[in-house]
């Protein structure tokens, strides 16, 4: 049997096209997932899983389940990781977004604690780890799908496409909860909180079905035929652990920043006097914003580097994070807003914007699904995972909003530092194996990876 004619030029555009859209409402439908939960905890679920406590524990507890989820992100990027490296990218990005929004719809039929007792906590912790597990493998899938995919020269600008599924979903579930939380709060607390839960199936049956139109990546495809895929991939990738660790670390700054000025934001502005669409018309404008630094971020990251990218918006978030906690203590709608739109939608979209195309180029394709995961998530874990927890603790013991300020300065700081240890990535050959080397200025060396 003769082999299948290669693809022309043409088509190869309009699988790109369908990759980065798909990569897109992936991580669309992920962000929606997790974000319309942690603003519906912030809103209402200390009182209703969690009755009976102290509102600042109530609080406590229900960002406790939160990060329930981003725990388990890590299983996720292994389980799906090792079977993604092994069988192939679609497959695994099929069953994540399967997995995503389905248990987010079922946390919208769930029982509160007045009819179920204990259970409903239960169930809902039980449904956010598997949201965690599904998010654990998405966004590795999506991205790295893009990356190989695209050519050499612009792998950040069309992996932007799959970060700008973040403040998509971000646009999408403020939208909603903005909407809904317009009820009379007997009729949020009774059914109101549960639409936007609900109305995730939309969001999941649009990306499923584009989903299902991607073909397999061509350099995994490659690694197939050669029969050269990694037997274990996550021991591949801990034999070598400094460069998982080193996306961890660069990742921490973004992610503090998206959790402290997204989900957590909403419980401390209401907390201290906004009305609650107030703080939601706040997060729709930096999201919106955010929807256009994003691409400009990485298209930049192709030509300057993924590194002067990041750092800048780590330097810009840790030297504005007070500034931006003393807008918001202002109680000025104003204030609130620019706000968000300075430390979320500008200096946070620096930093998440290159992270894609950049924890790709980290890998060989062998282990690219298992590293870049285990990356990604694992700055979640530590980023936004338990900031929101830590957050309230703190705030309820110091009775001021100076941690929150505190830990922003500290995750973008972190990232500031470790970038220097990450060699620059942006003209690598994806097709090759990287080697352990010191980090270099972007602007010099052409580096393997």
């Amino acid at each position: 049997m003769p082999p299948a004619p290669a693809p022309t030029a043409s088509e190869r555009t309009l699988q790109l096209r369908r990759v980065a859209l798909s990569g897109m409402l992936g991580t669309a439908v992920e962000f929606y997932d997790f974000l319309v939960y942690g603003t519906v905890a912030a809103l209402a679920f200390g009182e209703l899983f969690f009755p009976g406590a102290d509102p600042a524990v109530g609080t406590i507890a229900a960002f406790g389940t939160f990060a329930a989820g981003y725990v388990a992100r890590p299983i996720g990027g292994i389980v799906f990781g090792h079977f993604g490296d092994r069988l192939g990218r679609k497959n695994m990005l099929l069953l994540t977004m399967g997995l995503m929004g389905g248990a987010s719809f079922l946390i919208g039929v769930l029982p509160t604690y007045d009819t179920a007792g204990v259970w409903a906590p239960v169930l809902l912790i039980t449904l956010r780890v598997v949201q965690g597990i599904a998010i654990g493998g998405e966004w590795g899938g999506a991205t790295l799908m893009v990356v190989e995919h695209a050519g050499e020269r612009r792998r950040g600008l069309w992996s932007s496409f799959t970060q700008m599924g973040a403040p998509l979903g971000s646009l999408i579930s403020a939208s909603v909860v903005a909407l809904i939380s317009t009820l009379p709060k007997d009729q949020f607390a009774a059914w109101g909180w549960r639409v936007p839960f609900l109305l995730s199936v939309l969001l999941l049956g649009v990306g499923l079905f584009v989903r299902l139109k991607v073909v397999e990546s061509p350099l995994f495809a490659e690694v197939k035929k050669d029969r050269a895929e990694s037997r274990l991939p996550i021991l591949d990738v801990l034999r070598r652990p400094k460069p998982v660790l080193l996306a961890c670390c660069v990742g921490i700054g973004a992610f503090t920043a998206q959790s402290l000025l997204t989900s957590y934001l909403i419980a401390y502005a209401t907390g201290i006097g906004y009305p609650r669409p107030q703080v939601l018309t706040a997060l729709t404008v930096s999201a919106a914003v955010a929807l256009v630094v994003l691409p400009c971020a990485s298209a930049l990251s192709d030509r300057i580097g993924r590194r002067p990218v990041v750092l800048t918006g780590a330097i810009l978030s840790a030297a504005t994070a007070f500034p931006v906690l003393a807008l918001v203590d202002s109680r000025s709608s104003g204030a609130l807003i620019l706000a968000v739109v300075i430390g979320h939608g500008i200096s946070q979209s620096l930093m998440y914007g290159p992270l894609g195309a950049l924890f790709s180029e980290m890998f060989g394709t062998r282990v690219r699904y298992t590293g870049a995961s285990l990356g990604y998530q694992g700055a979640t874990l530590v980023g936004a995972g338990f900031s929101p927890l830590i957050a309230g603790s703190l705030v309820a013991s110091s009775g001021n909003g100076t941690p929150v300020a505190l830990l922003l300065c500290g995750g973008s700081l972190i990232t500031a530092l470790t970038v220097w240890f990450v060699r620059e990535t942006s003209r690598t050959s994806l097709a090759e194996e990287p080697t352990p080397e010191l980090p270099t200025t972007p602007h010099t060396e052409e580096i393997t990876a």
